[in-house]
C-alpha cells in the first residue's frame, strides 16, 4: 500500500513512532555496531533483515500517481530555493497546477523544533525524528493529495536532506533510511552543487552571522562558527555527492549565473513533464496550457 491510500497518517506516524523508540538506541555512524555484541545467529539475522528492509524503500520505485513531484536539494547557500521559486512562477505563468512545500514547515513540530533549537535540547536522533514527523505530516497533507489530483508538487528539500544532514550529525545511515522508508520517489530531484566557500560567502552577504545549527555548532566541531560551518557542511556535501550517484539526483553547477541555471532547470523539467503534457492536453487533469 502506498502512503495516502487508506489510514495513511496513522500508518506513517506509527512507522515514525516505532523507529523513534528504537532510535533512542540507534547506533551513530561513529559508534560500535550492535552486531559486535550479538551472539545469537537469530538476532544477527534480524539485523540483516532490518538493513535489507531499509533498502527496500519506496524511493527506489516510481510513484503511481498522475501528478509530478519535483524536489531540489543542496547545502545551505546553494541557491536551490531561488531556482525553485523561479520554476514555480514559470510553471504557473503557463497554466500548470502547482503546489509548493518546504522542509520544516509542518505546524505539528514547528514550535517544538524552534524551542529545542533555542534551548539546545536536541540530540542528533531527536533532531532526526522531529524532521521525520514534519516530513510525514507534509507528505500526507501537502504532497499526496495534489499528486493524486494531477498537480505538480515542488518540494524545497526532500528526504535526501535527512539522509545527508542526519548522517553528517552521526546518526546511522541505515536507520535514517528506515525511518523515511515511506517517502515517495520524486519524478525529478535537482541537486544544486556549490563549493563550501561560495556557500559561505552567499550566506554572510545576506546576514550578519551564521545560524547555530546551520553551522553545526551543536556538534562541537569548532568554537569558531565559520570554521564549524565549513567542517559540517563539508560532511553534508560529501554525502550529497554519494546520494546523487545512488538515487540519480540530477546535478547542477550552482556557481553559474542564476538565469543560466534556470534554463537548465526548465530543460530538465520539460523532459519530466513530456508525458504529463500529453495527458493534460487530453484534459485528463490540470488546465490545458501553452505549448512549451
Amino acid at each position: 500500500m502506498f502512503p495516502g491510500d487508506k489510514q495513511t497518517h496513522v500508518e506513517i506516524m506509527a512507522v515514525v513512532r516505532k523507529d523513534g523508540l528504537e532510535g533512542q538506541n540507534a547506533p551513530s555512524g561513529n559508534e560500535t555496531s550492535c552486531s559486535d555484541s550479538i551472539n545469537a545467529d537469530g538476532q544477527a539475522s534480524q539485523q540483516l533483515d532490518s538493513v535489507e528492509h531499509a533498502r527496500r524503500s519506496l524511493l527506489l520505485s516510481p510513484h503511481p500517481y498522475p501528478g509530478r513531484l519535483i524536489a531540489v536539494e543542496g547545502i545551505d547557500g546553494s541557491g536551490k530555493s531561488t531556482q525553485l521559486l523561479l520554476l514555480e512562477r514559470w510553471l504557473r505563468a503557463r497554466g500548470y497546477p502547482v503546489r509548493f512545500t518546504e522542509w520544516n514547515s509542518s505546524r505539528l513540530v514547528r514550535q517544538s523544533l524552534r524551542r529545542g533549537k533555542r534551548k539546545n535540547l536536541l540530540t542528533p536522533t531527536t533532531f532526526s525524528l522531529l524532521h521525520a514527523v514534519d516530513f510525514a505530516d507534509r507528505l500526507t497533507y501537502n504532497i499526496l493529495p495534489p499528486l493524486k489530483a494531477g498537480m505538480i508538487v515542488l518540494s524545497d528539500r526532500y528526504a535526501y536532506t535527512a539522509f545527508a544532514r542526519d548522517v553528517a550529525r552521526g546518526v546511522h545511515p541505515e536507520w535514517v533510511r528506515k525511518v523515511y522508508s515511506f517517502a515517495l520517489r520524486p519524478d525529478l530531484t535537482l541537486y544544486f552543487r556549490v563549493p563550501i566557500t561560495v556557500s559561505l560567502e552567499r550566506l554572510l552577504s545576506g546576514r550578519a552571522k551564521l545560524k547555530y545549527h546551520e553551522a553545526g555548532m551543536d556538534l562541537g566541531l569548532s568554537s569558531d562558527p565559520t570554521e564549524s560551518f565549513a567542517m559540517f557542511q563539508k560532511r553534508v556535501l560529501d554525502i550529497y555527492d554519494q546520494l546523487a550517484v545512488e538515487f540519480g539526483l540530477r546535478t547542477i553547477d550552482a556557481t553559474g549565473e542564476i538565469l543560466d541555471q534556470q534554463r537548465i532547470v526548465r530543460r530538465m523539467v520539460r523532459e519530466v513533464l513530456r508525458d504529463y503534457d500529453r495527458e493534460r492536453a487530453r484534459g485528463n487533469y490540470g488546465a490545458a496550457g501553452q505549448t512549451w
